[in-house]
């Protein structure tokens, strides 16, 4: 394999991000959870990483997100944080911990840009989200909207199903994206909605809408690192694109180790260390 050659990438700030819907540049988003995730996310140029509460089906192994934690997310936002030299870093918001009092929320999502060193934050809902979003952006803390699909909303949503399929439900998602853009969001992520509807929206509003399960009409996309790499396992949403297959090479190469282990193969005399004698005659570890 030919060796990749990534060119430089200036340092994306939140103005750089609002820009591009200006410019009409595609912004690239990825779903990332630790640090060497986050790392060749950003060696290949994504302009934002989410740092999604999704970790708790993708990492974690739940059916869904709503079991996650604010020091979870910390925790997960501070690893991909040390990685990120050009990409802006959000950490999504966990269940419960923006949803009641504005002040305990303010806080919640500061310690996110505090201790996670997250640049922004996302939050989901629409126009019920605004009160809280403009205080959140009167403290200075920048916010990514998130209508359509919300998964922490599964349960009043009945399931993981696209939303705005009707002119009424569509009218609404419409009116939650121009209430976030109205408070201060510098973005928002458009998730499992009509393509038509997902371009009505980003030709309505003056904020860069990112996509996943939306169509080709927002303004960027956005995909989980393990769903496009190949590493999750099936099945995948219509939406998701495997651009690797890097699981059946993950198995391949563990099987590889276990062959070479029972057979004694593994580790051979070039992965060994021995005692070598110095000048003097006295023997040492040989680290080299």
């Amino acid at each position: 394999m030919s060796k990749i050659t990534v060119p430089p990438f200036k340092s994306v700030s939140v103005p750089a991000i609002r820009d591009k819907k200006r410019s009409g540049e595609k912004v690239v988003m990825v779903t990332a959870y630790d640090f060497p995730s986050a790392k060749a996310c950003d060696q290949a140029g994504a302009d934002l990483i989410l740092v999604g509460d999704s970790l708790g089906m993708v990492v974690q192994g739940n059916e869904d997100t709503l079991s996650v934690t604010l020091e979870e997310m910390i925790y997960h936002t501070s690893m991909v944080a040390r990685a990120a030299r050009r990409a802006l870093v959000v950490s999504d918001m966990p269940f419960l911990t923006y949803h009641t009092d504005e002040t305990e929320s303010v806080r919640n999502c500061g310690r996110c840009i505090k201790e996670g060193k997250a640049q922004a934050v996302k939050v989901e809902g629409g126009a019920k989200r605004a009160s809280l979003v403009r205080t959140l952006v009167n403290n200075e803390i920048p916010v990514m909207g998130h209508i359509g699909l919300t998964p922490q909303s599964i349960h009043s949503l009945g399931g993981f199903k696209v939303q705005g399929k009707d002119e009424e439900s569509a009218r609404m998602l419409l009116e939650d994206a121009l209430a976030l853009e109205d408070a201060g969001a510098f973005s928002v992520v458009l998730e499992c909605m009509p393509s038509e509807v997902a371009s009505k929206i980003t030709a309505s509003v003056k904020i860069p809408t990112i996509g996943i399960g939306s169509g080709p009409h927002c303004d960027g996309q956005v995909l989980v690192f393990h769903d496009l790499l190949g590493i999750s396992d099936p099945p995948h949403p219509r939406f998701v694109k495997k651009y690797k297959n890097l699981r059946d090479e993950m198995v391949e190469g563990l099987c590889q180790f276990a062959k070479e282990v029972r057979k004694g193969v593994y580790p051979s005399e070039e992965q060994s260390y021995h005692l070598q004698k110095d000048p003097r005659g006295e023997e040492k570890e040989r680290t080299k």
